[in-house]
This record gives C-alpha cells, structure tokens and sequence, in this order.
C-alpha cells in the first residue's frame, strides 16, 4: 500500500483553518467575561496538536504512533479525509483493531466512499475472513465504481495470505465469467499469476483468448504459458495470434522470444523478419541470426538494413558494423565503426569493436593505438576506462604477449585498487598462464575485501581443487568455498560444476555425478561435459561419457578442457 502526502496535507490545512479564525484587531482585547472562558484546551482534545505529534512521528518512520495519532484525531474532526488517511495508516501498520477503529468513524462521515468496502476487505483479509472478504469486494464491484478492480487489486497483492487471496480473486471472477472487456480479463488474470495461481491465471488467459481473440489476450496467454516453461502451448498461441494480427511487432518478439527459448533462433529470426520493421526489430533479428550462426540470414538482413532509407544515426552504423564483423566483412567493419561519431552515444561501443577487428585481421598495433585514444577520452569515467584495460590485456593475451597483458592488469590496479572485476580478469589470465599461485593470491584478496563475491569463491575453490589433486586438506578448503558460492547462487551453472568436480576429487563418484548431470543440464558447455564425461569414464560408463563428449565436441571442438580430458582418459 502506498501512503499518500494526506497526512501532511491534512495537518497544514488544520494549521490554514486555526489561522483563518485569528482574531482581528478590535477583538484583540476581549471582554472581561469572555476572558474568562479562555481556559488552556486539554492537549487530549486538541485536534491541532494530536496531527503535529502524528506527523512527526510519521516523518520518523514510527509507523505505529503514527497511526494511532492519526486515528485519535480522526475522532475529533468531521473531516472525511483525515478518517480515511488514519484508515490508511493502521491498515500500512496492519493493526487491525486499530484499522476497525478508524474506519467506523470513516464509515459515518463517509459512508458511500468506495474506500469502505476495500478497507473492510483488507481487514478480513488481515485477521483470516476470506468469506467477508469476498462479500465486500462484491459489494465494491457492485458499486460500478470504475476503479474497482485497481481497488481489489490493491487489497488482494497486499493480503498476508496470497493463496487466500487467489481463492478470493477466483471466487470474484470465475474462469468462465471473464466479464464484457478484454483488458479487464487480461488483468485478473494477471492478478492471479501475481498471486502465485499459476493455474487459475492459465484457464483466465485462455477463457480471454477464446472470448475477444484480441491482441492483448493472444499476448499475455502466449507469454504465461512460456514463462511456465509450455513452449508447444505458447508456439501454438502466438502462431494464431500472428495470422490474426500479422503487423504485430509485440506479438511477433513475443513469439521469437518462445523460438529464441526453444532453441530455434533461425525461427525467431524469420518470424521478425515477416513483420514491420524498425531499429529494434533489425537488432533482434541479427541476435538471433548470430545464435544460430546462419550466414544466409545475416547477409539478407545486412543487405535489407542497407537498402532501408531510415537514418544513418550512431546505432544504424553500429548495426552495420556489427553484422559486417559477424559475417567476416572486416574491412566494412572497420569502415562502419569508424563512421560513428565521437559525439555519438554508440561511440564508446564501436571503437572497442573496432580495435577487436583490427587485432582479428592482425593489426595489433593500430588495435592498441584505438584504445590508447579511448583511455585519454574516458579519462575520469572509471567504469569506461575498466572496459578499456580489460579488452587492451584481452588483446595482447591473444597475441601470447604476456607480460604486456600482465603490465595493462597492473595499470588497471593501481588506478582502480578495489576493482574486484580488474582483479578478477588478472588472477584467471594469470592461473591460464601458469601462474597459479599469483592468481590465488588475487582471488584471496576479493575474497577478503568481498566475502559474499560468488563468483571470486567459485574460482578460488575451483582453483585450489583442480590443482591440488593429492592433496585433502586443499580439497577440503576447495569444498568449503564453493559450498559458500553455492548458498549465494545455488542455480549458476558453472559453480554447480564446480561442486561436481571438488566432489569427484575428494573421491564421493555418486555426489560428483549428481551435481554435474545437473550443471550439464542447465549449460551444456564443453567445460562441463569434459567433467562429466571423466566421472562417467570413471565409474565405468564409457559410452554415455563419450556420447556427452560427442555432443559438447560439435558445439565446441577447440576447448582445451574438452580436448585434453578426452586423450589423457582414452589414449
């Protein structure tokens, strides 16, 4: 619930009335009977003094007093909206007695609000009356007022108990009475996934898609049944929406995101390339072009993205360079790279692209003169001069200039000393390059400055396992910090792969296959399947741990992993 400014609103408007009845200067001095009269209010009738004390207490996030502040005064005004703000506050605090209270007096000087009959909803939400619930929330819908279902909406995400709120929201709008508008149907069911029913959101966004077949509908149930992981349900969906609303850029990127997540990146391309076209729409074609690596497309779209007579801004140019570079043009790669303006905000991006190009058609040495001119323009930009650093080593590390790469890690340091990422990329160049003990002594010290960086323990786990082989005290350490890793990112890939191998090296063969199967089945990478093809050849499993090598070899043949494990376990 978001609380208004009313409460402040509320008190400076009591100041405002206190000071319009300011006596004015003929009654200055009042009669000796009247002075009489005037007796010090007591401080527990004084309204004036009972919103100051609540305000403060608002404005120093004491929440209770507050609220009970408000609540008191709302007894001493006639003011609506004072009623309604202490209504407000107790249902924030979730004091329901409290919100009981306020609400009475609401209910007397407001009676026809539509606020009532949400209030009251809240409450029985708060203390477990689901029935009561519902029959307010009726009543609201009954009113006709056009904010209702905002109001329930509000009520029911705010509820203590979201499955009782999702059985309320059924009982408010059954899956077969959708109502008379699409988007309103579109909502609750919105609502419903919102609130954890997952199933009760499906049948309301098919019962939309069958009742009004329109856009927002055919949108939201092809997206629901993506994200609860129905690929041919969502596929189905979109395929109708599109030859129903075949302009539909929405539908169109909704329908090459379920491709895209089905692994069918030459679908995804092919089905935004039917529609209209703009910037974003040629961006995501080339994405998905380059996922699925298929030259045909790439040079179609590049060919397409030339002929368009749309503005040659920063990201056009940048566009083009990139779908150049993908199809190996790097001569018009480093042609639309260099078109890019200094000014332009794309500027940054294509000249990192294009000192890539330059060192991959071995041209090093005007590579490192682009990003020497780089460095001095994000001079006081340290996360740009970061990126700079890290590609500069990148570069000279591909060129088996070591030591250069080495000297550019330790520049970065000494200008960025706390850089964790600086660190990070000098201590995995430096255990790659034979240097363990230096890479550990870096991982070591973003351990120490950040105990809670998974990724630092990860590597320093893995680090420590994979080369200390024979010895179970190192391991035993390795163990400890990726577990660590693993209880701040317990689904990452590559620190599951991580557990899988320091379990293989402490010698539990079952546990290791366990954990790598699983790492293997969220990122199937060469890396991976080289573990888990060795604990399979270990345990005797031969032609599984060749069929996972088999696989990883026709996605990635080069990887030093991958290679190296299959001709020391089968030569």
């Amino acid at each position: 619930m978001t609380l208004s400014r009313g409460a402040c609103v509320l008190a400076l408007s009591t100041l405002a009335a206190c000071a319009s009845h300011a006596p004015t200067r003929s009654d200055a001095v009042a009669p000796a009977s009247t002075q009489s009269l005037m007796q010090p209010v007591d401080s527990g009738h004084d309204l004036l003094a009972k919103l100051l004390a609540a305000q403060f207490a608002l404005q120093n996030d004491d929440l209770a007093t507050a609220a009970a502040g408000f609540a008191d005064a709302a007894t001493l005004s006639d003011d609506p909206a004072l009623a309604e703000e202490a209504t407000q506050l107790a249902l924030a605090h979730k004091d329901w007695a409290l919100a009981r209270h306020a609400l009475a007096r609401w209910q007397v000087l407001a009676p026809q609000a539509p606020g009532i009959a949400q209030s009251k909803a809240w409450i029985a939400l708060g203390e477990g009356r689901t029935n009561d619930a519902v029959g307010d929330l009726q009543a609201l819908l009954a009113s006709g007022d056009d904010k209702a279902w905002r109001l329930i909406a509000q009520t029911l995400l705010n509820a203590p108990d979201k499955l009782a709120a999702a059985v309320v929201l059924a009982r408010l709008a059954p899956a077969d009475h959708v109502g008379s508008k699409e988007s309103n149907a579109v909502a609750v069911s919105q609502l419903a996934f919102k609130l954890g029913d997952k199933s009760y959101a499906r049948r309301l966004a098919d019962a939309a898609v069958d009742r009004f077949h329109g856009e927002d509908a055919y949108a939201w149930s092809g997206s629901l049944a993506a994200a609860s992981d129905d690929l041919p349900r969502a596929r189905t969906v979109f395929a109708q929406a599109i030859a129903r609303f075949p302009a539909s850029k929405r539908l169109r990127s909704g329908y090459a995101a379920v491709l895209g997540k089905a692994e069918d990146a030459r679908g995804a391309a092919l089905i935004l390339a039917g529609g209209p076209q703009d910037q974003t729409t040629f961006a995501a074609r080339a994405a998905y072009a380059a996922r699925a690596d298929d030259k045909t497309l790439l040079g179609a779209l590049y060919r397409e993205v030339l002929a368009d007579k749309g503005a040659r801004d920063g990201a056009r140019l940048l566009l083009l360079g990139q779908l150049a570079e993908l199809m190996e043009k790097r001569p018009a790669a480093i042609d639309w790279y260099r078109a890019i303006s200094e000014r332009d905000d794309h500027y940054f991006e294509a000249q990192q692209r294009l000192a890539i190009v330059l060192e991959q058609s071995d041209r090093l040495d005007e590579a490192l003169k682009v990003l020497q001119r780089l460095a001095t323009t994000v001079n006081g930009e340290p996360e740009q001069q970061r990126e700079v650093w890290l590609l500069q080593a990148d570069l000279l590390g591909k060129r088996d200039r070591t030591a250069d790469a080495l000297a550019v890690y330790t520049q970065a340091l000494a200008a960025l000393p706390d850089d964790a990422r600086v660190r990070y990329a000098r201590a995995l160049f430096s255990i790659e390059h034979g240097e363990v003990a230096a890479g550990e002594r870096d991982l070591r010290a973003i351990v120490q400055q950040h105990p809670d960086n998974a990724e630092a323990l990860n590597a320093l786990g893995y680090t420590i396992s994979d080369h200390s082989k024979d010895d179970a005290s190192r391991q035993r350490e390795a163990f400890e910090l990726i577990k660590r890793a693993l209880e701040l990112k317990p689904e990452e890939p590559a620190i599951i792969d991580s557990m899988g191998w320091v379990r293989y090296r402490l010698g539990d063969l079952d546990a290791a296959l366990g954990e790598l199967r699983r790492a293997y089945k969220k990122q199937p990478d060469a890396d991976i399947a080289a573990h888990l093809g060795e604990v399979l050849w270990m345990k005797g499993e031969h032609a599984e741990a060749r069929r996972i090598w088999d696989e990883a070899r026709k996605k990635n043949a080069k990887s030093k992993v991958l290679v190296e494990t299959i001709e020391r376990l089968t030569r």
